[in-house]
């Protein structure tokens, strides 16, 4: 909303109609201040939660390219085998994402989310007891299926909750317990393969034990403290829930880039393309996280060194998604920061794999990392301008959003692949990292697609996107 500049001799001097007007324009500022102080008030007792269950889930993935280190030579297995059987959690996690998610409607956020950590931290528990190739695989697969529909059912929640504008920050706040997970889980990998002989366990198995207990043990905690609704939340009264109803209703409505029918052919290719650029950013992501401990190990360094370097890059990008996210509160400043991070990305990572001394292509991977993520809430801030509103309400909503999301499982399941593959071809541990350099080149082009296809500097001349003045 935007509060028109009152002259001093019109307040003083001003007609009844004109004081009216300004009495409404300060009404209106006021009830503004409160809704933020409120929607403030909600983020602290949700995002927490939902970040932490991200937070988990990331450990929870990050333990096969640690676990990878000993379990390979331990169950005879090659580095294409191994990756193959890591690779088929996403195809489990893209077969039943939509199911999931449409459950999620179905059931409540709280009920379901508990299930889908319950579930995922015994498939991870499994893990541990890996006899053999075959059974990795299906435990893998099952693990995928398990954890299905969490990202994508976290964000049609947040929809419930917050208006497009606060959105974008609060993706990028929950997006940090990713960069988090990836920090933490690199920690308690590379610490979990020192207990190697401990109760006469081996360290990878260790490494799983370790990462799927904390999902188990947090099912309890989203039962007791996550409301599924504002209807249902205890801590909001009446008319908390009112306005957070009106401040949804002030969303400002998409451009009719893929039409106004739900299920058109234009709304249909627009999901498909932003499942695409979904799926490329997790190739990236997937593939550095996967493949990061097996480079590092290449320095010649310990187990428990390997986990604290691999904390650095996810240390930095948990900096950056702290910072910058919240600022980014219209769709122009996403596309701008998701170009020049691209821009930034691939410079970061061709450095990576050049004849340089290992110093500087680590601290090039440690400041290409934070580009990698800032592509997250960037993408969110996508389809609420790019689709109709009733892709975001209901089941068909539900639906639509997990569309999208099965990108990442494709994505993660190529990347879990093309890297060892692009190793083998070159026979270089650094060479797979031109994987990122080449999905960040994409998402770029994408970026910029989109800016001219929004006409979003227009609206910024024309004083239509919105930002934090309105």
């Amino acid at each position: 909303m935007v509060i028109n500049r009152v002259k001093w001799h019109t307040v003083f001097t001003g007609t009844r109609g004109e004081w009216g007007a300004v009495n409404t324009l300060i009404n209106d500022k006021v009830q503004l201040t409160l809704e933020e102080t409120l929607l403030r008030r909600v983020a602290w007792r949700l995002v927490p939660l939902v970040t932490i269950s991200y937070l988990i889930a990331y450990i929870d993935r990050a333990n096969v390219g640690f676990a990878k280190l000993t379990m390979l030579p331990s169950l005879h297995m090659s580095e294409a085998s191994y990756g193959f059987a890591s690779s088929l959690f996403f195809i489990g996690y893209m077969c039943f994402e939509v199911p999931s998610n449409v459950a999620m409607n179905h059931f409540g956020a709280r009920v379901w989310i508990a299930r889908i950590m319950f579930t995922w931290g015994l498939a991870t528990v499994f893990l541990a007891f890996t006899p053999g190739v075959r059974f990795f695989q299906i435990c893998r697969f099952v693990l995928g299926a398990a954890e299905a529909g969490l990202y994508p059912g976290i964000i049609c929640y947040l929809s419930l909750w917050f208006p497009q504008k606060q959105r974008t920050g609060i993706i990028g706040l929950m997006t940090l317990g990713s960069s988090m997970g990836n920090m933490l889980g690199s920690a308690i990998g590379g610490g979990s393969l020192e207990l190697n002989g401990l109760l006469g366990l081996q360290g990878w198995q260790w490494v799983f034990l370790t990462t799927g207990v904390p999902a188990v043990l947090m099912t309890f905690v989203i039962l007791a403290f996550l409301p599924s609704t504002p209807e249902t939340a205890r801590f909001l009264t009446d008319a908390e829930r009112d306005a957070i109803t009106a401040a949804l209703q002030r969303d400002p409505p998409p451009r009719k880039v893929a039409g106004d029918a739900p299920w058109s052919a234009s709304s249909i290719v627009t999901v498909g393309l932003l499942s695409l650029g979904w799926g490329t950013t997790a190739a990236s992501i997937y593939g550095v996280a996967y493949w990061l401990p097996t480079l590092v190990k290449g320095f010649g360094v310990s187990s428990g060194t390997n986990g604290l370097l691999n904390m650095v890059p996810w240390g930095l990008t948990s900096l950056v998604l702290l910072w910058l996210p919240r600022r980014l509160t219209d769709v122009r400043k996403a596309l701008l920061a998701a170009i020049a991070a691209a821009v930034v990305g691939i410079v970061l990572f061709l450095i990576s794999i050049s004849p340089v001394p290992n110093v500087i292509r680590f601290a090039a991977l440690a400041l290409g990392a934070p580009t990698l993520y800032l592509m997250l809430p960037c993408f969110w801030a996508m389809p609420p301008r790019l689709l109709p509103k009733s892709f975001l309400k209901g089941s068909a909503g539900a639906a639509a959003l997990a569309f999208i999301a099965t990108g990442s499982p494709l994505g993660g399941f190529a990347a879990q692949n093309v890297m060892p593959w692009v190793n083998k071809m070159t026979g270089s541990a650094s060479a797979p990292m031109i994987v990122p350099a080449l999905c960040l080149a994409l998402l770029g082009i994408g970026a910029i697609v989109i800016y001219r296809v929004l006409g979003v500097s227009r609206l910024a001349a024309n004083g239509l996107v919105q930002s934090d003045g309105n």
